[in-house]
């Protein structure tokens, strides 16, 4: 149903307890999805906004939003952003994302051409070697092959060469030569960077902290140790927020692994698909989560697309896609398992997802730039429609922790969605439209929600 609750909290009014707001990954078209659904949230929540949290906890594309959110920066503007519309936030353009993997589509086979160049003397060599210690053994190979010329035979006849060769030429092993990702997300790094550098804010988590009085954690994968990593204000610190981001999104194969101070990065769901477990450890005891990808069940055998039936009649890329979604959607089951069972947390958990039966969305290739406007709206409607059947228990949830809600107002934005027609550009009008929720005690006007640190 897109929703899905851990209460543990109990019914007493926790006004003062540690928020926080967990973002999974979710590639390009899982990242807008996140911002429609974001903007659902922000037109429910009347007291609040989804920058008011205490601690963010971002993975991949999470890590992608978690970021400006932390700093104040609201999903419209970073809507704004993705369509061009924004004058505060530069577009993130396709050059940001498919950025080229030059360098090593340049120097690889330029490194391949300097060792296969030595690899005729190489073979010489080995060949002299093996004549002169092995001679009457590689002249019966040679007679074997010649009177049975087998793939047995002559795999005999030639792996001494091999291994003679390749122990004791330069020549490194076959795959090695070949690029480590198609693209680089150095352009996210700079997305990051130059926006937070132009609206004065602070690209560090410890800065993040004292002037925001803001928990923000990004996690990664450590690519030679196979190690979870995780960046904050007090865990590791070493790298700038914008730094930590690209070591977050390095999707494998698609990015080259992200390389930051000699340590080498890939994506962080790798290791984990939303990590709330962080959100617990810094004793958050509210805690909203946001996966985009889960895989579509297909029950009834309905028809997909174009009459086919079967996932498997939609092709490899769909395949590899469901079963990815199929993957990080029981991991994160499994967490959801694990606290609930936890005698330790007490507090409560609202997991936001697209429908079991969101076909739409699922249609999405997750890499489709050109379709980020499209996944924004269809993630507002699943949280819209999610909230709606569960509002009694959302609102009840917020309520504990001074989380004051209206229902109607995210009804009201759902019918001027409605009343488009479903016209692309009106709807993105009305997403875009910042509704200024009234600003909680001790956060300072003038920049966006800027939370006064030691009030």
């Amino acid at each position: 149903m897109g929703i899905t609750f851990v209460e543990k909290g109990g019914d007493r009014k926790r006004p003062e307890a540690k928020t926080a707001l967990v973002l999974a990954g979710g590639a390009i078209s899982g990242g807008a999805f996140k911002i429609g659904g974001l903007i659902a949230l922000n037109s429910l929540l009347t007291n609040r906004s989804v920058t008011d949290f205490d601690t963010y906890v971002g993975i991949s594309a999470g890590a992608f939003l978690a970021a400006p959110l932390s700093a104040g920066v609201g999903p419209e503007e970073l809507l704004r952003s993705i369509v061009g519309h924004s004058r505060q936030i530069t577009q993130f353009s396709p050059l940001h994302f498919y950025r080229p993997n030059v360098r090593e589509f340049v120097t690889k086979p330029m490194i391949f051409g300097r060792d296969a160049a030595g690899l005729v003397p190489a073979v010489m060599a080995a060949a002299v070697r093996l004549g002169g210690s092995n001679r009457s053994r590689m002249i019966h190979l040679a007679r074997r092959f010649a009177q049975r010329p087998t793939w047995q035979t002559a795999e005999a006849l030639v792996m001494p060469l091999v291994t003679d060769v390749s122990r004791n030429s330069e020549l490194q092993s076959g795959l090695s030569y070949l690029p480590s990702g198609l693209f680089e997300n150095s352009g996210i790094e700079e997305f990051i960077r130059t926006n937070f550098d132009r609206n004065g804010l602070p690209n560090h988590f410890r800065l993040l902290k004292l002037e925001r009085g803001t928990d923000l954690y990004i996690g990664s994968t450590n690519l030679n140790t196979a190690e979870a990593v995780v960046f904050g204000h007090d865990e590791d610190c070493s790298v700038t927020i914008s730094e930590a981001v690209m070591a977050s999104t390095a999707i494998p194969g698609f990015f080259r692994p992200a390389r930051i101070n000699g340590n080498d990065y890939i994506d962080a769901g790798v290791r984990k698909t939303a990590n709330i477990s962080q959100a617990v450890k810094k004793g958050a005891q509210l805690i909203i989560a946001y996966n985009p990808f889960r895989p579509y069940v297909n029950y009834h055998a309905d028809q997909l697309l174009n009459d086919q039936r079967s996932i498997s009649d939609l092709g490899i890329i769909t395949v590899i896609n469901q079963a990815f979604r199929t993957l990080l959607h029981t991991r994160l089951m499994i967490g959801i398992e694990k606290l609930k069972l936890d005698r330790d947390f007490h507090g409560d958990v609202i997991l936001l997802e697209p429908a079991e039966d969101d076909l739409a969305f699922f249609h999405i290739n997750p890499l489709a730039f050109w379709r980020r406007a499209e996944s924004a709206l269809y993630g507002f409607v699943s949280v819209q429609a999610a909230i709606e059947r569960q509002y009694p228990r959302v609102q009840r949830i917020l309520e504990r922790y001074g989380i004051h809600t209206d229902i109607e107002r995210l009804r009201r934005t759902t019918e001027e969605i409605r009343r488009t027609g479903y016209d692309g550009a009106a709807i993105l009008d009305v997403l875009e439209t910042e509704l200024h929720p009234r600003r909680p005690e001790g956060v300072r006007p003038g920049r966006p929600n800027l939370r006064v640190v030691g009030e």
